[in-house]
């Protein structure tokens, strides 16, 4: 549970420093996850559901249960969450925001695997 926390911190810490270099626009926060057996999906979608209302530096948030994918192309991955930023310094606000913390640790108890990107958003055709 703390090797996967620590792994994440780590990731998006590595992350902040290159979107460092003159990223501008919305920032993609994507995280995909397979839960741990036996966790309760429900309680922790509401619960970053509960978070993302709570925190206005989220924009959108999105998830979503894989029901099409091949397990060979998978991986074993089943669900996926992806946030919204209008700036860097939204994302690296939500990362130290006390709610966000405090929920990291519940949603890195839940997870057995897991793949984070964060990335300045590309848009090629608007929504609408």
């Amino acid at each position: 549970m703390n090797n996967i926390l620590c792994i994440y911190s780590r990731f998006w810490l590595r992350h902040l420093v290159f979107m460092g270099a003159g990223a501008m626009g919305e920032i993609k926060h994507l995280v995909v996850v397979k839960f741990k057996e036996g966790v309760v999906v429900e309680e922790i979608v509401k619960g970053m559901e509960k978070l993302v209302t709570e925190v206005d530096l989220v924009k959108s948030f999105e998830w979503g249960q894989d029901s099409e994918g091949h397990e060979m192309l998978t991986q074993g991955f089943t669900h996926s969450f992806a946030m919204t930023f209008d700036k860097k310094e939204d994302y690296a606000a939500f990362q130290s925001h006390p709610s966000h913390v405090e929920y990291s640790a519940t949603f890195s108890a839940a997870i057995e695997k897991i793949v984070v990107l964060c990335f300045p958003c590309v848009r090629v055709k608007p929504t609408g």
